[in-house]
């Protein structure tokens, strides 16, 4: 199945972009040398070659350099284009995938040290808890309501969450195993299980 791309951003959108990855990069990089508590946002902003005022404008909190990856969008314009006859799991597997895919080859080693400080982190752990609901909202709408239908219906709403849980499952034993095997397998396999139970 061919995905439509997004037309390239502006200039402006491109340097807003390169700017917030400096930051949330040298976030990572901070975090992991000195520990998430024990780091400051003056030190991230430092690291970015940014003021902490600019640091604010792109993260509202530290907490939100850690969790964001900018996937969730990304997600949802990729649903958008699965196909409706599809059944509801494979059009979220078909998804998450792809957006992987476009993110993974660049970015696996921050993807990982990202999602191995959430995994040691306490307080990251349970905002994590509260992204992922932002999440699901965000799927649920990407994949239709009507004016007919305005709601999503409780079975959407259980696969959906089932889906982010297998995928939540598959990161955690990618982060438990130091990387092995490599993530789109295992939520390849966490699908799989989904799909196919025992």
């Amino acid at each position: 199945m061919a995905f439509v791309t997004e037309p390239e951003p502006d200039w402006r959108q491109r340097k807003k972009n390169a700017t917030r990855d400096r930051i949330r990069a040298g976030a990572l990089r901070l975090f992991g040398e000195q520990g998430y508590d024990a780091t400051t946002v003056e030190q991230i902003a430092a690291a970015a070659g940014v003021s902490h005022m600019t640091f604010f404008r792109y993260f509202p909190t530290k907490e939100d350099v850690a969790l964001s990856d900018g996937y969730d969008p990304l997600i949802a314009g990729l649903l958008e284009q699965t196909p409706a006859g599809w059944p509801l799991t494979e059009r979220i597997r078909a998804a998450l995938l792809q957006g992987l895919r476009q993110l993974y080859d660049a970015d696996r080693d921050i993807l990982f040290a990202q999602n191995k400080l959430i995994v040691s982190t306490p307080a990251l752990r349970e905002r994590l808890w509260a992204s992922q609901m932002d999440t699901q909202q965000l799927i649920l709408q990407a994949l239709g309501t009507s004016q007919d239908n305005p709601h999503p219906s409780f079975q959407d709403r259980v696969t959906v969450a089932a889906c982010l849980a297998a995928a939540t499952t598959a990161i955690l034993a990618w982060v438990e195993n130091n990387g092995t095997p490599e993530l789109p397998g295992l939520i390849d396999q966490a699908f799989d299980t989904i799909s196919r139970p025992r």
